[in-house]
């Protein structure tokens, strides 16, 4: 059987996980403009100061820090820095041909542990509270590298 094909469950399970992610990812962007829009704050660049259909009155202070817009790119960031990971540890997991419970548990965790992530960051848990998750993403990532490496190597 090919492995990548919908035929193969396990290929089935990463295609759901990593479509959530990658919707993930690029949802948590427009959060950010959604936020910057909403407060007329938070901008990134000096040039976003021109004046246009949406910024009609630029001021220098819409470049400073905006918590509310700031938090949702700090979000952004820290999907940018852990799923791209997952993407890459799910596609070899897939390719050593683990058990399908396993690939659910690990992959649908996964996805599970960068929500729970998501929702602590966005209404301000503590920290430990946000590693808590990020550790649980984090150990199924290097678990799925470290199992596809050791599968590689046997």
């Amino acid at each position: 059987m090919n492995l990548l094909t919908m035929e193969n469950p396990v290929f089935e399970v990463y295609v759901i996980a990593a479509a959530i992610m990658a919707l993930k990812i690029m949802l948590q962007g427009w959060m950010t403009v959604f936020r910057m829009l909403k407060s007329n704050s938070g901008l990134a660049s000096p040039e976003d100061l021109q004046k246009g259909l949406i910024n009609k009155d630029p001021n220098p202070k819409q470049l400073e820090i905006n918590d509310y817009v700031d938090r949702s790119r700090r979000m952004h960031r820290n999907d940018l820095e852990n799923i791209p990971a997952f993407f890459a540890a799910g596609l070899l997991f897939v390719v050593v041909d683990p058990a399908l419970w396993l690939a659910q548990l690990l992959m649908f965790g996964f996805v599970l542990a960068r929500l729970a992530h998501f929702a602590a960051y966005a209404t301000k848990q503590t920290h430990e509270v946000r590693a808590t998750f990020y550790t649980i993403g984090s150990l199924i990532v290097i678990y799925m590298a470290a199992h596809a490496l050791w599968q590689a190597l046997t």
